[in-house]
């Protein structure tokens, strides 16, 4: 039997299931869209509104410096790309600002033909089109590759000169015991016949 039993093992070990999900719920912030069995996308979808109700805590004006990183590091045990954090928490959250709860939604697709599975569309209920996404994505690319222009161009910086090494003191020579004498070893006596 198989009571009192919340989770959902989706047939996974737990290393296996938590993988799983955190790479889904990853995947869902970044493309705000994702397609996957119906059992998986039902798991998914409660461990991503905990985790964009998590990021609203930070939207609050009196929070503390402490709790709000709190919230970032919490978030950051499910979803491993920092840049995806970032995103969570200065875009979608914000997005979500007057709304409690109901984030995402399932939607039902035809059965797959190989395995007659029930497949569906996990998303974001205020979700950004396509082609804008694409867009982000190219532009925070430049970004990324003018800034690294812009290094190598840069001058390297002068190098500090390291300070003189400190010479040691002559070592001591240490001064060697004469051998002890060494005792004879008496040799045990052989065992006479009776």
């Amino acid at each position: 039997m198989n009571k009192r039993n919340k989770v959902k093992h989706l047939n996974r070990e737990k290393g296996h299931r938590d993988a799983l999900i955190n790479n889904m719920i990853t995947s869902l912030f970044k493309y705000e869209r994702i397609e996957s069995t119906q059992a998986k996308l039902k798991v998914v979808r409660s461990h991503a509104e905990k985790i964009i109700t998590r990021a609203k805590r930070n939207l609050a004006t009196d929070i503390a410096p402490a709790v709000a990183l709190h919230n970032k590091r919490e978030v950051l045990k499910r979803v491993k790309d920092r840049n995806i954090v970032t995103k969570l928490f200065e875009d979608i959250a914000v997005r979500y600002a007057s709304t409690n709860g109901g984030y995402t939604r399932i939607l039902k697709k035809i059965n797959r033909a190989s395995d007659n599975s029930e497949v569906g569309i996990l998303e974001l209920t205020n979700r950004k089109d396509r082609s804008s996404l694409i867009k982000e994505i190219k532009d925070k690319r430049e970004a990324i590759s003018e800034a690294k222009k812009e290094k190598a161009a840069a001058p390297a910086p002068a190098k500090k000169e390291k300070a003189p090494k400190k010479v040691a003191a002559p070592k001591a020579k240490p001064v060697k015991k004469p051998a002890a004498p060494k005792k004879a070893v008496k040799k045990a006596a052989p065992k006479k016949k009776k």
